[in-house]
């Protein structure tokens, strides 16, 4: 019997074998972005105004002005009520022009969208007026999915491995992403929609181990960053797909099919015999499936130790409080007041030296450090942006891609720094209880959203003062910047190593 780490250390801390699993386990990372925030641009408000066609009987000749003008009251600013009617009258054109119409009603007979020519979610379902909240709601269905998938895919690839599940993952994200571009009901969109989280959370989280188990203690931040800067570059694709492609399901479809490429390149990727410090280690022990030799008893599983409680407790908050603040700048940005797709694409290129800062960042100042101050940092940003006076999109828009920075480098630090925490034969478990933590923070985000309706200001002070609390708690744990994976829970925290041989076969 020997340790994992005996395994990496005859490959190397990041060698040709795990050069190649980190780079095929990102080709499917790009597409995940495009489920988690392509409804924003399916759902873009547009103008619109009550269906009242009912006037064409008596007034075939009417001009789309003259229409509104007789049929839509306005507001106090001047401009159309876009929820209510006049009350349709049984009267010649002549009367209703010389008196007017006085009754209101709500919308009966539909909507018009008169800048719209392409189909959106919005135009098609008419998600407006009493259905408006509907956007948000079906937002936080999809991050119930990822909570559900979390805790499905987690224990489940402990038991069965992870390339298993990341393949099943890919596959029903395939089928369901492009069964969504064919329903018939906006309820029917949010079932599909829910099911493709469930999916991403298999993806992403399974990835994230398999990444950090198959790389020495110094590159583990470089193999997760990697994905995580794909997922970056998949949010710019997003941004240029979405401007290019404004049908709303041929978005969808192409945002959908290419990965049933990507399961035929990982399946590929597999469990050949490598060179390694001079000898051969079988197939067995190099294949992402970890079994053979390395399996852990049922009983191992059971977690006692009082430590372990604290520090789920603290780790699951620190990623809550983080996807509190990514999800609500995220999720906020036709609200910013510029461009949507330039903002996106904004949003998405300062992710990617976010991301690929941690790996310095978390070199030279620790986890616990970067952690926290970025927690902070996000949530200090997000709190200056509620007093910012609404005719300033500029100012607000730069302070939010600011917070987009802090969260997106904040988020890649939790994931090493939770990895880290725990012990291999409850990591995945682990990781999964966090990443519940964060679903629960993404089902309440759109929800928080909703908020903006007492006051505009309410739930940016949300998203502010939670990472705030949180990134003040991070620096009650441990370092583990230079420590080895702990293998069981025997162990309180990560151990440095000290490596004085390799073993070239098994005993």
């Amino acid at each position: 019997m020997f340790a994992f780490g005996d395994i990496l250390n005859a490959l190397g801390e990041f060698g040709r074998f795990q050069k190649w699993l980190v780079v095929l386990l990102s080709l499917p990372v790009p597409l995940t972005a495009f489920h988690m925030l392509g409804q924003v641009f399916m759902l873009v408000d547009v103008p619109h105004y009550c269906n009242t066609s009912w006037i064409r009987a008596v007034g075939p000749n009417l001009t789309e002005d003259e229409l509104l003008n007789l049929t839509v009251p306005r507001g106090a600013s001047g401009a159309y009520e876009q929820c209510s009617m006049y009350s349709p009258v049984d009267r010649d054109l002549d009367s209703i022009v010389a008196y007017g119409l006085n009754a209101t009603q709500k919308c009966s007979n539909g909507w018009v969208y008169p800048s719209t020519q392409t189909p959106s979610l919005l135009t098609e379902f008419d998600l407006v007026c009493d259905k408006k909240d509907l956007n948000d709601i079906s937002q936080a269905i999809y991050m119930l999915g990822l909570l559900l998938g979390a805790m499905i895919f987690g224990p489940l690839s402990d038991r069965i491995g992870r390339r298993p599940v990341i393949l099943i993952s890919m596959l029903i994200q395939g089928l369901f992403g492009v069964g969504i571009a064919f329903v018939p009901h906006f309820y029917v969109y949010m079932a599909f929609r829910c099911v493709v989280g469930a999916s991403m959370s298999g993806i992403t989280m399974t990835i994230l181990a398999l990444a950090m188990e198959w790389v020495g203690v110094s590159y583990r931040p470089h193999a997760v960053l990697v994905s995580h800067c794909c997922f970056a570059i998949g949010q710019m694709i997003l941004a240029g797909l979405s401007y290019g492609i404004r049908n709303w399901r041929l978005l969808q479809i192409a945002g959908s099919v290419p990965i049933f490429r990507a399961p035929c390149r990982l399946g590929n990727s597999g469990c050949e015999t490598w060179q390694a410090g001079g000898s051969r280690l079988r197939p067995s022990l190099v294949c992402p499936n970890i079994h053979g030799q390395y399996v852990i008893s049922g009983d191992q599983y059971c977690v006692r130790s009082w430590t372990i409680y604290v520090l789920v407790s603290l780790c699951s908050f620190l990623r809550f409080a983080n996807s509190l603040a990514y999800y609500g700048i995220s999720l906020n940005v036709t609200n910013f007041g510029l461009d949507i797709y330039l903002t996106q694409l904004a949003f998405g290129a300062v992710e990617i030296p976010a991301r690929a800062s941690c790996i310095l960042l978390l070199q030279w100042f620790g986890r616990k450090k970067c952690q926290g101050f970025l927690l902070l940092l996000s949530g200090l940003v997000c709190l200056i942006i509620t007093g910012i006076p609404e005719d300033l999109p500029v100012v607000i828009t730069v302070l939010a891609i600011i917070g987009k920075f802090a969260t997106s480098a904040s988020f890649s630090t939790s994931y090493v720094y939770t990895a880290e925490l725990f012990p291999t034969v409850v990591r995945q478990t682990g990781v999964g209880l966090c990443s519940m933590s964060a679903r629960v923070a993404g089902i309440i985000a759109p929800l928080i959203r909703l908020l903006a309706r007492y006051h505009h200001s309410v739930p940016m002070a949300i998203f502010g003062s939670v990472p705030v609390l949180a990134g003040l708690l991070c620096f009650l744990l441990h370092e583990t910047r230079g420590m080895d994976l702990v293998d069981d829970t025997s162990a309180a925290a990560p151990q440095h190593r000290c490596v004085v041989g390799v073993h070239q076969g098994t005993k």
